[in-house]
């Protein structure tokens, strides 16, 4: 089977690429490839058992539109959040990529209202705070598309897709790429017990996070240019919304940045979901994440909203993203393959927390089967350490987040690991090869990898 263009995974690098060459007249055949199940097949079984059955793939993770829009479903609107997409290149190109891809969004049905710019006093307010706490405030307008309305809207651009000539295999993973003298000439399918060839003059790795570690022994394999990056390693926080009423109403996410003492690692907020619902994660290899989901109509009486650690290793050490989850096991080992959860005031106490201590807390848990327990026992004091420090900074910022029934679940982590060396034109050192999205370590989020999707979608489309 041969085709001018095959795309692994169709999340919203992969999807954009698709999207962009059949809007710039493209004639390119074009494959797409998904480990997951198409998006109106996404389904987990949760909603109606109230635990999770560890299904592979995960329903929530894998699929056309992939993990994000499945989370929060949220668009950032500037180049300064979503990754280190604007030093390959160029923060007015990447601000306009962004700036289109937006309207591409609005074009599906995304909801044309912008959270974060409506009350400017009161934003120069909440970064008065911040920098009294020795934070950054991140400006960023959000546009906010729900957990539901995503579903909706990646259906309506699949169908977009498939209606315009885009053929997709799912339920299918991606076992390996065919390279031939520095160049790659497709990839290897294996259908029904049986590997199959399917062969390109162009081929776009966009396995998102899920592919990272995939595509990290890819490079390894082929000799693809990279270099280890960061991975992420944290927790979610969950407080009452009125604890986060202020923040929420003025800024809908609060995207803080600080660098804490005694060790100065970055720290970050990231992913916030006013009246959400803290949601579990699994991957392949049973290893199961702490996440969150925030819709549109349906609303919790809580904030959830993750604090992440970032963790960059030298030599002799180069397996970054094999770190991350040896903590992730760890703690999944202590809650029994479930997610941990724990009381704020718990740990500056140095005890676990009770099941039946969560009971009595004005924070009920919205994640019902996570094991209340001590994180303590599985985290890195280093990351912990710059947990606990940049809480207490978040006081200040927002009072009453650092109280003792203040919620922590864990394992949070983001794997970003392997960084693709490419050239602005996301050329790789491998002929006919690309990588793109959060799999290639320069974006982290909905937005920023849909704005690289487009950039390829251009390149590819030119060619014709």
């Amino acid at each position: 089977m041969h085709y001018d263009v095959i795309i692994v995974g169709a999340g919203p690098a992969g999807i954009f690429t698709a999207y962009e060459m059949i809007k710039n007249g493209s004639s390119k055949k074009i494959l797409m490839i998904e480990k997951g199940h198409p998006i109106e097949k996404r389904k987990c079984p949760k909603d109606q058992t109230g635990h999770c059955l560890n299904c592979k793939p995960c329903a929530i993770t894998t699929g056309f539109s992939g993990a994000g829009a499945f989370s929060d479903g949220k668009l950032s609107l500037s180049y300064e959040v979503g990754g280190d997409f604007p030093t390959l290149i160029g923060p007015n190109e990447c601000q306009e990529l962004i700036d289109y891809t937006d309207t591409i969004y609005l074009e599906f049905g995304a909801d044309p209202h912008v959270e974060g710019v409506s009350n400017p006093d009161k934003v120069k307010e909440i970064r008065r705070r911040a920098i009294r706490a020795g934070l950054k405030l991140v400006d960023c307008p959000i546009r906010h598309l729900g957990t539901e309305k995503a579903q909706q809207l990646y259906t309506d651009i699949e169908h977009f897709l498939q209606d315009h000539g885009v053929d997709m295999i799912f339920d299918q993973a991606c076992e390996d790429i065919i390279i031939d003298d520095g160049c790659c000439k497709g990839v290897v399918l294996n259908e029904g017990g049986e590997n199959r060839e399917y062969t390109a003059e162009n081929t776009v790795i966009a396995t998102g996070r899920r592919g990272a570690e995939w595509l990290e022994k890819l490079c390894a394999k082929y000799d693809i240019a990279h270099k280890s990056g960061t991975v992420d390693i944290g927790v979610r926080v969950e407080v009452r919304n009125e604890i986060m009423e202020e923040v929420n109403e003025v800024l809908y996410e609060s995207k803080l940045v600080g660098y804490p003492l005694p060790f100065k690692n970055k720290v970050r907020t990231f992913c916030q979901n006013p009246g959400g619902f803290v949601s579990q994660e699994n991957y392949d290899n049973n290893l199961a994440v702490v996440n969150g989901h925030s819709y549109k109509e349906l609303k919790s009486n809580n904030t959830n909203l993750s604090i992440l650690c970032s963790h960059n290793f030298s030599v002799p050490f180069n397996q970054p993203i094999e770190y991350a989850q040896k903590v992730g096991e760890l703690t999944n080992m202590l809650a029994n393959g479930h997610i941990l959860v724990q009381r704020y005031g718990d740990i500056l106490d140095g005890k676990r927390t009770w099941e039946k201590e969560l009971a009595f807390s004005n924070v009920r848990p919205t994640l019902p089967d996570a094991v209340a327990g001590d994180i303590t026992a599985a985290m890195p004091y280093r990351a912990m350490t710059n947990i606990v420090n940049f809480i207490q900074a978040m006081d200040y910022v927002v009072p009453g987040f650092a109280a003792t029934e203040t919620l922590l679940y864990s394992p949070e982590l983001k794997f970003y690991s392997n960084k693709v060396k490419m050239e602005p034109d996301l050329t790789t050192n491998v002929r006919g090869l690309y990588c793109l999205g959060d799999s290639s370590g320069w974006t982290r989020g909905l937005m920023m990898a849909s704005a690289m999707g487009v950039l390829m979608g251009r390149r590819l489309a030119k060619e014709d």
